[in-house]
C-alpha cells in the first residue's frame, strides 16, 4: 500500500463519506437534517481513525532472525530432506478412486481458479440476477408517472313499445325507437408534484325516431371536452413524496449491486482460501508419506536384527510395527483430506469439464508467496471504509430511512386538495359540435377544495416517530458497520503480521528438527550395529520432524490466506485479481469484465468454460506435486474493456462507478 501524505487519506475519506451519505439519493434532505447526518458520519470516522492517523507511515512484516547453530553448508541437504523443496516420496500419492481406477490429478493455477469461480460459481450466478430484478422495480415505480390512455365505445339500440295517447286532436303511439353511439376517450397522468391531470373527450350520437316526440337537431352529435386537475396542497404535496417509491427502488438497485460486490468478494476469498488449503493438504500427504517410508525402513531393520538373533525384544518390534500402522492411517486420512478440499474447490469453480461428481483430484500448480508485506494501518482503514460494499449498503439504509421520514412528516399534515374542472360543450346535427366546443361557446367550470383531518392525528404522528427512530437506528447501524470493518482490518493485519512471523519461526523449527534427525542418522551410520533404543530414538525424531514440517506448511498456507483475507476486508480483492464490475441490467447483458482475459466476453456472459489451454495441466495417474510449477498464464495483450450494458430507454441511469483501485500483487 502506497502512502503519500498523512492528511490526504483521512481528508479524502471524510469528504467522500459525507458527500456519499448526503448525495446517495436523489431525495433532498432538509438543511438541519443534512448537517446533523454529515457531522455524525464525520465524527464517527474521525474517532475510528484518530489512532492510526498519528502514525501513518508504512511498515513491513518483520522477518525472524536466523540464529540457528547450523553450518550453512548443510542447508541444501536439510532442505532436500524436509520442507517445501524436499524430494517427493517414492510411493504413489493415491491409490484407486471410488470407481476403481487410478486417481487422475489435474493441475490448476490460482488465477484460473479465481476466474472460473467468478464466472461459474452458482451463488454468484444467483446474486447477479438481483440487480436486474431491482432495476425492473425501478422502471415499474417510474411507470406510475406514464400517460394512461383509455377508450370506451358503446352502441345502444332501443326499440320498445309504449302506451298510446289520444286527445281531441287525435291519437299517437308511445313506442320508443332510438339509436345511440357513445364514445369516450381519456388521457391522464400522475404528476411528480403529487397532482393528477386528466382530459376526456366525449362524443354521443343520438338518432331518435320515437312517435309523438320531436327533437332538434335529430340526429344529434353531442360533443364534450373536459379537463380536470387535482392537486394536494398539504398532505402528499411535492416531488419528495410523489417520487419516494422511485427513490427507494433506486436505492434497492444500488444495494443489490453492492450485495453482488460483497458476494464476489467473499467467493474470490473463499476460492483462494480453499486453493491454499488444498495446497497444504497435498504437501501434508507428501510429509506423512515420507514419514511412513522412514518408519518402514526402521521396522525392516528391526526385523533383520531380530532374525539375526540380535537384541531386539518382542515389545520393541511391536512398538515399531504400531507406529508404522499409525503412519499408514495418517496417510489415508491425508488422502481423504486432499479429496475433500479438491471437491470443495471444484464446487467453487463449477467448471463443467471438472464437475464435483468427477473423481479427478485438483492439484495446485502455484507455490505460496513468502515475501514481506508492506502495509499502513491508516491506508488500510481508509481504503476499507471507502470501498467495502457493506458501507454502501449501510449508507443506502440511512438514505431509505431519511426518505421514509420525509414522507411520514408530510403525512402529518391535513388533507387539503384542490379540484379544478373545465368542460367545453357543443351540439349539432353534424361535426359542428366540435367547432362550438373549441370556440368555447359553452363552458362549464368547477373549482373546489377538499379538506380532511383525523381528530388527534395519532396514526400519522406515531408513524413519524417510528420513521425518525428508524433513521437514528440506520445511523447507528452505519457506525457499527464502520467499526466492524475497522476491527476486521486490524484483525487481518494482525493475522498477516503473525503468520509471516510464524513462517520464519516454524521454518527454523523444521530446519532444526531436520538437523537433529540428520545428525542422528550420521552418528548411527558410523556404528557397527544399532540397538533397539537407537532405532526407537530415530522413530521419535522422524515424528518430530514430520510435525515441524506440517506446521511450516500450515504457516505458509495461513500466511497466503491471511493476505487474501486482508484484501477482502479492505475491499480490494476484486481489482487485485483484475475483476471489474459493470452495472447489470434486466436484459441479461454483461455485468462485469475480467481484465487481461483473452476472449472471455462470451464466457462471462454465458458461463461457458475458458480455453482448454489456459489454467489446467494434467499430471496423469500416479503423479504428485513436485513444487514450484505454474500453469500456462493467459495472454495479457488485450486491453481491458469495461462491459457496458444496454439499458432500456426508460431505465434510470446507473450510479457513477467508483474508480478501480490498482494494487500490485505481493512479490511483483
Amino acid at each position: 500500500m502506497d502512502h503519500r501524505g498523512s492528511q490526504s487519506p483521512v481528508a479524502l475519506l471524510l469528504a467522500a463519506a459525507a458527500l456519499t451519505v448526503v448525495g446517495c439519493s436523489p431525495s433532498p434532505l432538509r438543511p438541519g437534517s443534512e448537517l446533523e447526518l454529515r457531522n455524525s458520519v464525520i465524527q464517527s470516522i474521525q474517532r475510528e481513525l484518530a489512532g492510526a492517523a498519528r502514525h501513518p507511515e508504512p511498515r513491513f512484516t518483520a522477518p525472524m532472525p536466523d540464529d540457528l547453530p547450523i553450518e550453512e553448508r548443510f542447508y541444501d541437504e536439510l532442505n532436500r530432506m524436509a520442507g517445501p523443496n524436499a524430494e517427493p516420496p517414492k510411493r504413489e500419492p493415491f491409490g484407486e478412486d471410488l470407481l476403481g481406477e487410478p486417481t487422475q490429478l489435474e493441475g490448476v493455477a490460482l488465477e484460473h481458479a479465481v476466474r472460473l469461480a467468478v464466472a461459474n460459481n452458482l451463488e454468484v450466478q444467483f446474486a447477479r440476477f438481483e440487480p436486474a430484478i431491482a432495476e425492473a422495480d425501478v422502471v415499474a415505480a417510474q411507470a406510475q408517472f406514464d400517460f394512461v390512455f383509455g377508450a370506451d365505445t358503446r352502441y345502444n339500440r332501443v326499440d320498445r313499445p309504449g302506451l298510446s295517447t289520444s286527445s281531441a286532436f287525435g291519437s299517437s303511439s308511445g313506442d320508443t325507437q332510438q339509436e345511440r353511439f357513445e364514445n369516450e376517450f381519456s388521457l391522464r397522468k400522475l404528476l411528480t408534484g403529487g397532482g393528477q391531470f386528466a382530459t376526456r373527450l366525449e362524443h354521443d350520437f343520438v338518432d331518435d325516431e320515437s312517435n309523438g316526440r320531436t327533437f332538434e337537431p335529430n340526429p344529434s352529435n353531442d360533443v364534450g371536452i373536459s379537463f380536470q386537475y387535482d392537486q394536494p396542497l398539504l398532505r402528499n404535496f411535492g416531488s419528495r413524496v410523489a417520487l419516494a417509491q422511485v427513490y427507494l427502488n433506486q436505492n434497492a438497485e444500488r444495494a443489490a449491486i453492492a450485495d453482488l460486490n460483497r458476494v464476489l468478494n467473499n467467493r474470490v476469498h473463499e476460492t483462494e482460501q480453499t486453493y491454499w488449503e488444498l495446497w497444504r493438504s497435498h504437501w501434508d500427504l507428501a510429509i506423512v508419506q515420507r514419514l511412513l517410508e522412514r518408519g518402514e525402513d526402521v521396522e525392516e531393520k528391526l526385523r533383520i536384527r531380530r532374525e539375526a538373533g540380535l537384541e531386539v525384544s518382542q515389545a520393541q518390534l511391536a512398538d515399531a510395527v504400531s507406529r508404522v500402522k499409525q503412519r499408514r492411517s495418517q496417510v489415508r486420512q491425508a488422502q481423504n483430506a486432499v479429496r475433500r478440499n479438491s471437491d470443495r474447490l471444484k464446487q467453487f469453480v463449477n467448471d463443467p469439464r471438472v464437475p464435483v461428481g468427477s473423481e479427478i483430484v485438483l492439484a495446485p500448480s502455484d507455490a505460496p508467496l513468502e515475501e514481506p508485506f508492506e502495509f499502513s494501518l491508516l491506508d488500510a482503514m481508509t481504503t476499507a471504509v471507502l470501498t467495502r460494499p457493506e458501507v454502501d449498503q449501510a449508507i443506502l439504509g440511512i438514505s431509505d430511512a431519511t426518505i421514509r421520514q420525509e414522507v411520514a412528516d408530510n403525512q402529518r399534515l391535513p388533507q387539503l386538495n384542490l379540484v379544478a374542472q373545465m368542460r367545453l360543450s357543443g351540439l349539432d346535427d353534424g361535426m359542428g359540435g366540435y367547432n362550438q366546443a373549441f370556440e368555447g361557446k359553452y363552458l362549464d367550470t368547477l373549482v373546489g377544495l377538499v379538506f380532511e383531518q383525523p381528530i388527534g392525528n395519532r396514526a400519522a404522528e406515531a408513524d413519524y416517530r417510528k420513521r425518525r427512530l428508524q433513521r437514528q437506528q440506520a445511523v447507528k447501524s452505519y457506525r457499527n458497520t464502520a467499526q466492524n470493518i475497522i476491527r476486521e482490518v486490524k484483525d487481518a493485519l494482525d493475522n498477516v503480521y503473525l503468520q509471516y512471523q510464524l513462517v520464519g519461526q516454524r521454518r527454523q523449527a523444521r530446519i532444526a528438527a531436520t538437523e537433529s534427525l540428520r545428525s542422528l542418522e550420521v552418528e548411527q551410520e558410523q556404528l557397527e550395529g544399532l540397538t533397539a533404543v537407537q532405532l526407537d530414538l530415530r522413530l521419535n525424531r522422524q515424528e518430530r520432524l514430520a510435525t515441524a514440517e506440517r506446521e511450516e506448511i500450515q504457516a505458509l498456507a495461513d500466511y497466503n490466506i491471511a493476505m487474501s483475507e486482508l484484501f477482502r476486508v479492505t475491499g480490494t480483492i476484486l481489482p487485485r485479481n483484475g475483476i471489474e464490475m459493470a452495472v447489470p441490467n434486466n436484459n441479461g447483458d454483461s455485468w462485469y469484465q475480467n481484465r487481461s482475459m483473452p476472449n472471455t466476453e462470451a464466457a462471462i456472459e454465458t458461463g461457458t468454460p475458458y480455453n482448454d489451454q489456459v489454467g489446467y495441466r494434467s499430471y496423469g495417474p500416479a503423479q504428485g506435486l513436485r513444487g514450484g510449477g505454474t500453469a500456462p498464464a493467459p495472454s495479457t495483450d488485450a486491453p481491458p474493456v469495461a462491459a457496458q450494458p444496454t439499458r432500456t430507454p426508460d431505465a434510470p441511469e446507473p450510479a457513477p462507478a467508483e474508480p478501480v483501485q490498482q494494487m500490485t500483487p505481493i512479490g511483483d
